[in-house]
């Protein structure tokens, strides 16, 4: 079972930057989907973006699509989420889950879901805080 781990969060004016990695230990991350959750003070969880095993599929949240950008780098094992124009409504403790591909090995891949449960491998989170 793969294990994954996030870093790079922290603390951004409004309109800064930052890039958060998801880092995967036990076993590669080539054979899985990734996708990346937040979770602010009193909310619930939501997705924010997904990737398939090889790239084919993203995904994005409405709400973040064209500020976000969600890549992989299967030989590092890591999938990276950049965040540009940060608001203070992203504020939130950022998760990355894994999800084995069963198509993995075949020319078919798994489009990754939305859903947080789906997800085999979680992540611990990082905590990312929009603020002046």
């Amino acid at each position: 079972q793969v294990q994954v781990v996030e870093s790079g969060g922290g603390t951004v004016q409004p309109g800064g930057s930052l890039r958060l990695s998801c880092a995967a230990s036990g076993r590669t991350l080539s054979s899985y989907a990734v996708g990346w959750f937040r979770q602010a003070p009193g909310k619930e969880r939501e997705f924010v973006a997904s990737i398939s095993r090889s790239g084919t599929y993203i995904d994005y949240a409405e709400s973040v699509k064209g500020r976000f950008t969600i890549s992989r780098d299967n030989a590092e094992a890591t999938v990276y989420l950049q965040m540009n124009s940060l608001k203070p409504e992203d504020t939130a403790v950022y998760f990355c889950a894994a999800s084995y591909d069963t198509y993995s090995g075949s020319s078919y891949e798994y489009r990754p879901t939305r859903l947080w449960r789906k997800y085999d491998a979680r992540g611990q989170g990082t905590q990312v805080t929009v603020s002046t």
